[in-house]
């Protein structure tokens, strides 16, 4: 299959690690310029070394996308050194662990919010000006199985992707006839770095092994996880990767959930 992604310039938000990092090498191996941005400036050259090891052109920067400073100065390096951003994929978010409301403050939801919506907000408002001039581009939204199917932890988490599918729809419609198709991806129970956290900070909690917290999760939260086991960053990555190739220029404001049949709607 031609993904027609040679030469194509990508920015990858949270790219230096976990599914970022994994969306970032997938482009980068079919050919597209990559950009990539974090907030830990150790992570980010890891990553920037690993993709020119396999022969990507890739350029990293450092940035915080709840200041609006840093969102300018990661589009204007990305321009400066590709003239053109084909491809934002919105994948920098947080979670805070396994919070239940009562324990949360108003501050923890403003918090989340700012990175998890906000810091998406702001760079596709930076971008949209160069994909309207080209008249082309891909936005690909990162979101969550927990945006559709919440659970009873996490409300902030939960709510903050369900606002990025709204905002994934809305732009759908805003800007497909200006060649600009924008979707979501909601993973499901992936395996990166920061559940993995989650999980070893679960098992201390309750003074159980990691590999029995990551079975209880699977069991108590994930029950409709169909092929029974936790998913793969590079699973995500290949979704996101066909999005953003020509072979889906007829799919707009859909959320392709990588979830192993964990959300139990059609």
């Amino acid at each position: 299959m031609k993904l027609d992604l040679e030469n194509k310039t990508a920015l990858v938000t949270g790219g230096s690690k976990g599914i970022g990092k994994a969306i970032a090498k997938a482009l980068a191996a079919e050919g597209a310029n990559v950009v990539i941005c974090g907030r830990g400036i150790e992570a980010l050259n890891e990553a920037e070394t690993e993709i020119k090891q396999s022969g990507g052109s890739v350029l990293s920067i450092q940035a915080d996308l709840s200041k609006q400073d840093d969102v300018d100065k990661l589009v204007s390096g990305a321009i400066e050194r590709y003239k053109t951003i084909d491809i934002l994929v919105n994948n920098a978010g947080v979670a805070s662990g396994f919070d239940d409301f009562e324990s949360l403050e108003i501050e923890d939801w403003q918090r989340l919010f700012d990175i998890n919506l906000f810091g998406a907000v702001r760079i596709t408002k930076a971008v949209i000006p160069y994909m309207k001039k080209e008249k082309y581009g891909r936005i690909i939204n990162i979101s969550s199985e927990s945006g559709m199917q919440p659970d009873a932890f996490m409300p902030h988490y939960n709510a903050s992707k369900a606002a990025l599918n709204n905002f994934t729809k809305s732009l759908s419609k805003a800007y497909a006839d200006q060649g600009i198709l924008v979707n979501t991806v909601s993973p499901a129970f992936i395996m990166t770095p920061m559940l993995e956290n989650l999980l070893k900070d679960n098992a201390e909690k309750q003074k159980i092994t990691y590999e029995d917290a990551v079975l209880q999760f699977l069991k108590e939260n994930r029950p409709h996880v169909e092929v029974k086991r936790p998913g793969t960053v590079e699973e995500v990555a290949s979704a996101v990767v066909y999005l953003a190739s020509s072979q889906a220029s007829f799919i707009n404001g859909v959320n392709l959930r990588v979830d192993g049949g964990s959300v139990a709607s059609q």
